[in-house]
């Protein structure tokens, strides 16, 4: 390093000097060291002429000329470390290369160096400021000798001293301070004393030991008749507050409030009385306000450094508070002459109580201030709830209406900062409704009720606080009178109460104790009482009151425990069911639709009391319970029908003219009319939330409307509701499960945005995707960014809606597939992305891997579906393609040896070829899996590229129908083998079984006795439930019901056919492959032997005709209206191989079980547009299976496993869409064949409704599974391609029994009214 000369230090001198003196009036304006230090050390970020300053230049300089070269050097390696592989970004290097120069031995040298240098540069500035600091005490010889003795010099460089002053407080300058601030003392004298006292360092002050003495003589001087003085105290006061510790700032707040509090008991200070009001402009006020106003700033300030301190001083800062608002004078019995208490400027200050909000928000100080309001302070809460009372009685008399009125009438003429009494009264009001509002979250606030007041008979509960606060929603005058439109906002009774009531319905345990209770109900919904009654709903019940109330209606049916209140009441036995919450709202709701309420009409605030009131209902009927309590109403048509009204209205509104006087107006009203029209689609839309629901969405026609409102809502990313917890997810699953629905959401241009969505993660992936090192583990088979789109599609695809989408469309098999590209549709994910069976299509995939085994993996999943792997199956041939894959991925090692070549792909397909071409459930099939072993041999599993699979696939187990083994040995020529004993044991039960069938002297005993055997028979024996013994039960039950006019539904249908009629029918290519797949499954279960192909094609074709002359005819768009049933028919499928392939069997049984009830639910062809249903009905294309048994499955999920039902709205998945799956393919690929079988006979024996509690049964049995899998987010997958492993229908029969003690009334009678045509 070179010397460092004198001229060197002038110059670093000159240079300190010109950086301080640009910066002075920022240092000089700091109220500590320490933040003068922050000042400089952020003087880059703040100073725009920072880089201009002559010592910022040398420093520059002299970095570079020590540093500079050794800086280029490290950049230069770590480029060569980036062309070396190792990838990093601009910000990774310059942390890098910071990090080696810092640690370098030059960096270290230099700063050593700049160190020395500027300590003597310092030093040398410092002794320079003392030579001028002791020339100027010369010059005042005066001032000095007096002040002599009290100042000590010290010249420490770390003194905590102020920036600019080199001495610190002592003692004597204290006492000298103190003597000088006695009010005996001239007012020149006690004014310096205050001024130096306030230029100090407040921590120098605080040290001192006379500290206490003089806090005291500052708290006796706030009473200072001069104005000055006073207002100086209160600076002072306010920097100790900004500046200095807990234990410091306790002393003055303790002070302050103790001051505070004897002002206001003593006699000799003139406070005003509530009928004087306050004017803030005297100058007593305005000194008064000062005080309670820094009091209320550190309030606020305080819980946010407290618990860093012992609780003593917390505690000292809660008890000098609430010790000061509880102050009460004698007061006159006359309301009038009572002299103000502080608790009313505190309000002034703090209308909101937000100090109290703070407060309570920690549980380390919310604790002590409840325990001394419960021991010391309780009147703060009884003159809280006296204000809320004695306001409520004002409004009621409609003296505050009046009052407020002239208020506003003096503020116009006067323009005086004055409070009148009544407007002092409202804003204690609102102080006293915050403060309690706060306090009732909080279940130890809840413990102080109930309270006594003065001149009340009886306690006040809680509830009827929140009673007294409802009432106060239509009894309060509107604030408009009072107050412009941006304080009535924030500060009218109605919506500060509302917003109270809000909060309370956030806190669950809260609203049930306080809200949650048929009193608050009855209370909330009194004025629409009196408004359906024709009588004025209260003196002053408004729209806005209305409003008001329905908010917080719609925050009560959000929530489980409000909307059960709301549907049956607090007693849910009651017989006076018309009369819940739940019925009023929709009456009410309903004559506002149908505008036959005279009350409101012409007001331009009646569409915003409609919509809020729906809200309401929406939040009702958007649940499965609480639509089936609503659906008498028929809202959806009234809905609807102001739905098409007020869209014809949007279509004549004229274009505004440029330059028209009337353009404000007609935007203005354009805006609400299109504003209500989107309020009431989203009211449409929400019926699609349950499955019964969507029914009557799409008897209004406004279907497609309503998807391309979500959509819109979709793509701006707008929530779907404002209390609905998750997306949009389960809607869409809803509407997906139906024809229509999936029609909809392809015309809304839903189906086209997700796939541009999925299609742009999946090729061109996201552009703020790091690059990082390829891990050693294997990858996810879908990558993250494309998880959400699968599921999409995953939820999107279900039979109904895909056979919509892509039924009669050829792929398009292009020579050439442009990269830019981009599929929009359904049919172009089969062709890019499924069935990629040429070379252009392979070419045209930026990740051909990825995207292939999503494609893959999209493929296993839906085809889980029985009758979408058909339809796949008979259009495109998909089996046949991924066979034509895998031999094209054969590696032939020699002309006897070829051998798969095994990547991800060839794995996937294995695995969807085995899943696809085997039917079994989880003991009949094995399926392979999807990853590879860490083994010499990664994959054990034989591959192959023709049919039949390899053995290895088949299972053994369960070749004998699924009977345990310990019943017998062995045997494939048979169905049901049992050793001598068991057999006794079988032949006896079934006797007593078959025994019951044949007394039929009463009828009604008979079935009784029968299914109390058949129960007994699932819960001890039920594999003895099987083969021709189940042939026998069926045959003979369905027989003796079909004879029993009560039990039979339907009516007898004349059928003559014979085998030679039908014969020459064909059947759809769907049902031709359905055969196929069920004489392999029977064969492998050993049912069916040759010939029953031929068998079950004529059973499907006399099916076919039978069931055609129940059917109506029908014009629609839909695909799967235009003919027969679309899917294969998976029931008749099943009692074919139960009858062990006896065709005259199978349909004579068909035949006599079509007139009962169960076929409606059991055989879904029964009902293909049949006339039996309502025309309307039948047009939705929607089967009773969904709209009844899967709304009820969940409506019961919901009830009994409330963990599963949250599960899938988490997951944004529907239960309805699977268990329509499930019941659509009688289980096939779910249960093993003799579960299945127990299925079936259990609806028949049982009746309809056990389809429901069957299905409730599985969730019941998956519920870990279905939790688990909710938070590895692949639950619809989980439940769509996993069998339903070790469930069994006899080991819930119990439960299952339970469930129909609780819910058949409730289900058989709306089984029974599907063919109404109202459900």
């Amino acid at each position: 390093m070179a010397s460092f000369s004198s001229e060197d230090q002038a110059m670093l001198q000159a240079m300190l000097r010109q950086l301080f003196q640009s910066v002075k009036e920022k240092i000089t304006g700091a109220p500590s060291l320490e933040c003068a230090e922050e000042i400089l050390l952020h003087l880059e970020e703040t100073d725009e002429n920072f880089h201009n300053y002559e010592f910022v230049k040398y420093l520059r300089q002299h970095i570079g000329n020590t540093l500079g070269s050794m800086i280029e050097e490290e950049m230069e390696k770590c480029t060569s470390d980036q062309n070396q592989g190792e990838e990093c970004g601009y910000d990774t290097v310059v942390q890098q290369v910071t990090k080696r120069t810092q640690e370098s031995k030059e960096y270290k040298e230099m700063m050593h160096y700049l160190k020395n240098i500027m300590i003597a540069v310092v030093e040398s500035m410092i002794n320079k400021f003392e030579e001028d600091e002791t020339r100027n005490q010369e010059r005042q010889k005066k001032i000095q000798k007096e002040k002599s003795r009290s100042y000590c010099t010290d010249n420490c460089s770390d003194s905590d001293s102020s920036f600019n002053q080199s001495y610190k407080f002592c003692q004597g300058k204290l006492q000298l301070i103190l003597d000088q601030l006695d009010p005996g003392q001239p007012k020149e004298v006690r004014y310096e004393a205050l001024q130096t006292l306030c230029s100090a360092p407040p921590s120098d002050v605080l040290n001192c030991e006379n500290w206490t003495t003089l806090c005291e003589k500052l708290t006796v001087s706030l009473s200072d008749p001069d104005p000055v003085f006073s207002d100086r105290i209160l600076k002072f006061c306010a920097q100790t507050f900004s500046l200095s510790p807990l234990h410091m700032t306790k002393e003055v707040y303790t002070s302050l409030a103790k001051y505070l509090e004897s002002y206001f008991l003593s006699r000799e200070n003139h406070i005003p009385t509530l009928s004087a009001g306050v004017d803030i402009t005297n100058p007593n006020m305005t000194h008064l306000l000062k005080k309670v106003r820094l009091l209320n700033e550190y309030q606020k300030e305080a819980p946010s450094f407290w618990i860093r301190h012992p609780e003593k001083y917390m505690e000292e800062i809660v008890e000098s508070t609430l010790s000061l608002l509880t102050v009460k004078h004698d007061q006159s019995h006359v309301v009038s002459q009572k002299i103000l208490d502080p608790i009313y400027f505190f309000a002034l200050v703090d209308t909101k109580a937000v100090w109290f909000k703070k407060w309570m928000h920690a549980h380390y100080s919310r604790t002590t201030v409840l325990r001394l309001l419960e021991k010391k302070y309780k009147s703060l809460i009884t003159t809280a709830i006296q204000q809320c009372v004695q306001y409520f009685e004002l409004c009621k008399t409609r003296k505050a209406e009046e009052t407020l009125g002239h208020s506003k009438h003096c503020r116009k003429k006067q323009k005086t900062f004055y409070y009148l009494g009544q407007e002092l009264q409202y804003i204690y009001f609102i102080h006293s409704l915050c403060l309690l509002g706060r306090l009732l979250i909080y279940k130890q606030g809840r413990k102080l009720f109930p309270i006594k007041l003065k001149n009340k008979k009886g306690l006040v509960s809680l509830v009827d606080l929140i009673v007294l606060f409802t009432q106060l929603i239509y009894y309060s005058p509107s604030c408009p009178k009072m107050t412009s439109a941006t304080h009535a906002e924030n500060y009218s009774p109605a919506s500060m109460v509302t917003e109270v009531l809000w909060i309370l319905c956030d806190q669950k345990e809260c609203a049930v104790e306080c809200l949650y209770n048929n009193i608050v109900i009855e209370t909330l919904l009194q004025p629409i009482h009196n408004l359906m009654k024709g009588t004025e709903a209260s003196p002053n019940c408004s729209e806005t009151a209305l409003i008001h109330i329905a908010g917080i209606l719609a925050r009560v049916a959000s929530v489980e425990e409000g909307l059960i209140l709301l549907l049956y009441g607090a007693n849910m036995n009651s017989s006076q069911e018309s009369s819940t919450g739940a019925h009023i709202i929709a009456q009410f709701s309903k004559k506002l639709l149908d505008e036959d309420i005279s009350i409101f009409s012409g007001s331009q605030m009646l569409p915003v009391v409609k919509g809020a009131f729906i809200s309401v209902c929406r939040q009702i009927y958007s649940t499965c319970e609480g639509l089936q309590v609503l659906i008498t109403y028929n809202l959806h048509e009234s809905i609807a029908k102001a739905w098409k009204k007020t869209s014809l209205l949007s279509e004549r509104i004229p274009t505004p003219v440029e330059g028209s006087d009337s353009v404000s107006s007609v935007s203005q009203e354009s805006q609400n009319i299109m504003a209500w029209e989107d309020n009431l689609l989203d009211d449409l839309l929400h019926f699609a939330a349950t499955p019964k629901g969507l029914l009557l969405l799409q008897r209004t026609g406004a279907i497609n409307e309503c998807m391309t409102f979500m959509f819109n809502r979709y793509a701006k990313k707008l929530q779907v509701s404002r209390h609905k917890k998750f997306g949009y997810g389960v809607l869409v699953t809803q509407v997906a499960s139906t024809a229509a629905g999936g029609v909809a959401l392809k015309k809304s241009g839903f189906i086209n945005e997700l796939i541009t969505e999925l299609w742009s993660n999946l090729e061109y992936g996201r552009d703020d995707v790091r690059v990082t090192h390829p891990r050693t583990t294997p990858v996810d088979p879908i990558d993250r960014s494309c998880q959400k789109s699968f599921l999409a599609l995953v939820n999107l695809l279900s039979y109904p809606a895909i056979y919509e989408l892509i039924k009669n469309q050829d792929l398009p098999n292009k020579t050439e597939y442009s990269l830019r590209e981009v599929p929009t549709c359904v049919i172009d994910i089969i062709d890019r992305l499924i069935i990629l069976n040429s070379e252009a299509k392979i070419r045209s995939l930026f990740n051909y891997e990825q995207s292939h085994i999503f494609g893959l993996r999209l493929l296993s999943v839906i085809c889980c579906d029985l009758d979408t792997l058909l339809l796949l199956e008979a259009q495109y041939q998909v089996s046949e393609m991924l066979l034509n894959a895998q031999e094209e991925n054969i590696l032939e090692t020699s002309e006897s040896n070829r051998d798969f070549i095994i990547d991800g792909l060839s794995v996937e397909r294995n695995h969807v070829l085995v899943r696809i071409n085997l039917v079994g459930g989880p003991l009949e099939r094995i399926l392979p899996p999807r990853i590879l072993e860490k083994s010499d041999n990664p994959y054990r599993w034989p591959m192959f590229s023709s049919y039949p699979l390899p053995n290895c696939y088949l299972s053994d187990i369960t070749r004998n129908a699924g009977i345990k083994q310990e019943m017998g040995p062995k045997n494939k020529n048979t169905i049901f083998c049992v050793s001598g004993a068991m057999q006794r044991s079988v032949n006896n039960d079934l006797g007593k079984l078959l025994l019951c069938l044949k007394i039929s002297d009463k009828q009604t005993e008979w079935i009784v006795n029968c299914r109390r055997q058949f129960c007994k028979m699932m819960k001890t024996k039920p594999d003895i439930i099987s083969g021709e013994a189940l042939v026998e039960l069926l045959e003979k039950f369905v027989l003796h019901l079909t004879e029993s006019p009560s039990e039979c539904y339907f009516p007898s249908v004349e059928y003559t056919a014979t085998d030679a009629n039908v014969k020459n029918e064909s059947l759809s290519s769907v049902q031709q492959l359905g055969i196929k797949m069920t004489v392999r499954y029977g064969k492998f279960l050993n049912l069916l032997k040759d010939g029953a192909e031929n068998d079950l094609t004529l059973v499907l074709k006399h099916c076919e005709r039978f069931l055609k002359q129940q059917q109506t005819s029908i014009k629609s768009s839909l695909l799967c209206l235009q003919g027969n049933y679309t899917g294969h028919d998976w029931f008749v499928s099943s009692l074919f191989m139960i009858m062990l392939g006896d065709k005259e069997k199978t349909f004579q049984f068909l035949r006599q079980f079509s007139r009962l009830l169960t076929s409606a639910f059991l055989w879904l062809p029964r009902l293909h547009i049949s006339s039996y249903l309502p025309i309307d009905t039948v047009d939705s294309g929607i089967h009773p299976v969904y709209f009844c048994s899967t709304h009820y499955i969940e409506m019961l999920l919901k009830a009994e496993l409330p963990l599963v039902f949250s599960a899938f709205h988490m997951s944004g998945f529907a239960p309805s869409q699977i268990c329509l799956q499930w019941i659509t393919q009688c289980f096939w690929n779910y249960l093993d064949w003799i579960e299945i079988c127990h299925y079936i006979a259990t609806c028949v024996f049982l009746g309809p409704d056990y389809q429901v509690y069957i299905c409730i049964a599985i969730f019941k049995h998956l519920q870990q599974d279905i939790l688990q899998h909710t938070q590895t987010q692949d639950l619809q997958v989980f439940l769509k391609e996993e069998a339903l492993h070790g469930f069994r229908v006899s080991e819930y029969f119990e439960y299952m029994e339970i469930l129909e003690q609780n819910y058949r009334t409730v289900l058989l009678r709306d089984m029974r009214n599907i063919r109404l045509q109202s459900t």
